[in-house]
C-alpha cells in the first residue's frame, strides 16, 4: 500500500500552502525514505513564495531538515534503517565537467534538474490526491512527515543531536560557516566584516571565529541580532542605520579595511557595501541573493586594487565530511546552534512562521515533528 502523509503544499506564488494528505511514489533503488523530525524555514522558500524563485507548481518547499531514516532501496548505499540523518539538498553526479573540477554545486545534472523542481533523477516522488504530480523544492521537499531522497542527501549525524539543532546544518548553518572554513580566504588573526546577521550571518560569525579570525565585525540593523552576533564571536557590531561599516572598519584595521568581507543580508545596498569595506587584495564572498533579473550597482573604484569577489551558495561544502563535523561542533560546545532558534512551529503554523520571517522577526523558525 502506497504511503500516505501530510505536507504544506504551495500551489501558487503569494498564496498561502496547505496541508494536505499526499501520495508517495514508491522507492527506487537508490531512493531513501526519511521521517522528518525538524525542518527549517529558510529565505529561499520564502522567495519561491513571495515569486521571485520561479519554480514549477504544485510544490513541497523545506530543503533544510532532519530525520530518520525509515526505509533505504535495494542498492542505496551510506545509510540505514534507524540512522539520524541531516538532508542535502546538493546531490551531485560525480563524474561531469564540474564535478570532476571539486565544484559539485554546479554539477551539471544539479544544475539541469533543480530548475524543474523534481527527484534528481528527473521523476517525481509524491502526487496530490487528485493523481497531479507534486514538485519537491531543491530536491527534498521537507514541508511534510516524510521525504524521499538519493542516498547520497541523506547524511548520518551523531543520534545524540537534537533534531531540530541537526536540521540547522543542512543549509543556513552549513552555507556560513562552511564560508568561514571551507574557502581558506580567512587567515589566522584576519579581520573579518560580516554584513547581515540572519541565521546565516550568525554562521559566518561563527565560521570566521573558528578559522581564527582576529576581529570580527558584525553589521546589521537590528540590535538583538548584534547583541546575538555578540554572544557568538564577533568584536565589533555596527548598527548600519546609525553608524558607518566601512569608517569602522579602516578604523580597525589603520586605514586598509578589512581582510574579509562576508555578505548574507541578501540586498543590493549590501553588495556595494562590501566593495568599500575590504581592502586592497581582500577578499568578497558574497552568500546573500536578490531576484535573479535586479540590477546591482557598484562604484567603480571601489572594485578596483586587486580585490577578489566570490559568489558562493552552500560554504564549499561536502556534506558527509562537514555535516557530521558541524554536529560534533555542537556536541563539543564549539558550535552554537540552540540561540538561532526563535520559534518551534506545528506543520499547521507554517504559513505565519514565514509571515514572520518577512517581518524579519526571527532568526530560525523550525517546523517540529512528533
Amino acid at each position: 500500500m502506497a504511503l500516505q502523509y501530510r505536507a504544506a503544499v504551495l500551489h501558487a506564488s503569494k498564496t498561502p500552502m496547505v496541508v494536505e494528505t499526499i501520495t508517495a511514489a514508491p522507492l527506487k533503488p537508490t531512493d531513501v525514505l526519511v521521517r522528518i523530525r525538524a525542518a527549517g524555514l529558510c529565505h529561499t522558500d520564502l522567495e519561491v513564495i513571495e515569486g521571485s524563485l520561479r519554480i514549477p507548481m504544485p510544490i513541497v518547499l523545506g530543503h533544510e531538515a532532519a530525520g530518520v531514516v525509515e526505509e533505504v532501496g535495494s542498492l542505496a548505499r551510506g545509510v540505514k534503517k534507524g540512522d539520524h540523518v541531516v538532508l542535502s539538498w546538493n546531490p551531485h553526479c560525480g563524474h561531469c565537467f564540474y564535478c570532476d573540477r571539486d565544484l559539485p554545486i554546479l554539477c551539471e545534472d544539479y544544475l539541469g534538474e533543480g530548475p524543474k523542481a523534481r527527484a534528481f533523477d528527473g521523476e517525481s516522488r509524491a502526487r496530490l490526491d487528485d493523481g497531479r504530480e507534486l514538485r519537491q523544492l531543491m530536491f527534498l521537499g521537507a514541508f511534510g512527515e516524510y521525504c524521499i531522497v538519493a542516498d547520497q542527501q541523506a547524511v548520518v549525524v551523531p543520534r545524540d543531536m537534537p533534531f531540530d539543532r541537526a536540521c540547522l546544518i543542512g543549509c543556513g548553518v552549513m552555507t556560513g560557516v562552511g564560508a568561514g572554513l571551507n574557502l581558506g580566504a580567512i587567515a589566522h588573526g584576519d579581520t573579518v566584516m560580516v554584513i547581515g546577521c540572519g541565521a546565516v550571518g550568525l554562521a559566518a560569525v561563527q565560521g570566521a571565529r573558528l578559522a581564527g579570525a582576529g576581529a570580527i565585525i558584525a553589521v546589521d540593523l537590528n540590535p538583538a541580532k548584534l547583541a546575538l552576533a555578540t554572544s557568538m564571536g564577533a568584536t565589533h557590531v555596527v548598527d548600519s542605520s546609525k553608524d558607518d561599516p566601512v569608517a569602522t572598519a579602516k578604523a580597525a584595521t589603520n586605514g586598509r579595511g578589512a581582510d574579509v568581507v562576508l555578505e548574507s543580508a541578501g540586498s543590493p545596498t549590501a553588495f556595494r557595501l562590501t566593495a568599500e569595506a575590504v581592502r586592497p587584495g581582500g577578499h568578497i564572498i558574497w552568500l546573500g541573493k536578490v531576484d535573479v533579473q535586479q540590477d546591482v550597482a557598484f562604484r567603480w573604484g571601489s572594485l578596483m586594487q586587486e580585490k577578489r569577489i566570490r559568489r558562493v551558495s552552500y560554504g564549499n561544502a561536502r556534506p558527509r565530511r562537514d555535516f557530521p563535523m558541524l554536529a560534533r561542533a555542537y556536541l563539543d560546545g564549539s558550535l552554537m546552534l540552540d540561540e538561532l532558534i526563535s520559534r518551534r512551529i506545528r506543520l499547521d503554523e507554517i504559513n505565519t512562521g514565514f509571515e514572520a520571517l518577512k517581518r524579519g522577526e526571527t532568526i530560525r523558525s523550525v517546523v517540529t515533528f512528533d
